[in-house]
């Protein structure tokens, strides 16, 4: 008897992106955004990021509309070289019941 593994595809629709939530940050991610940003680790924390409610870690901000604060034009990411692993993760490496009403990746069965 065989299982068979889904894994899907990222196609960029941009959907994760416009989620509210949070996109926790750890330290060495912090210090790759801000320096491919060419900013100081302060000055992206003190611009882009905001405490959890737990007050646990760093999450980046959002936009007025929910979004993330680095989801450019219709679905572009200004930090897609370094995006943090939350983002590069979805959905494989994590999802939730019933992301597929809203995520466009491909399905690939194996």
């Amino acid at each position: 008897m065989s299982s068979k593994t889904t894994t899907f595809t990222c196609v960029r629709c941009g959907n994760c992106c416009r989620w509210e939530g949070y996109v926790r940050l750890s330290e060495t991610e912090i210090v790759r955004i801000a320096d491919y940003l060419g900013m100081t680790t302060e000055g992206f924390v003190d611009r882009y990021t905001r405490l959890t409610d737990e007050r646990d870690c760093l999450s980046l901000t959002e936009k007025d509309d929910g979004s993330c604060i680095f989801l450019h034009g219709k679905n572009g990411c200004l930090i897609q070289p370094v995006k943090p692993e939350q983002c590069r993760a979805f959905p494989n490496g994590w999802n939730f019941p019933g992301f597929r009403r809203h995520c466009m990746a491909e399905e690939e069965t194996e």
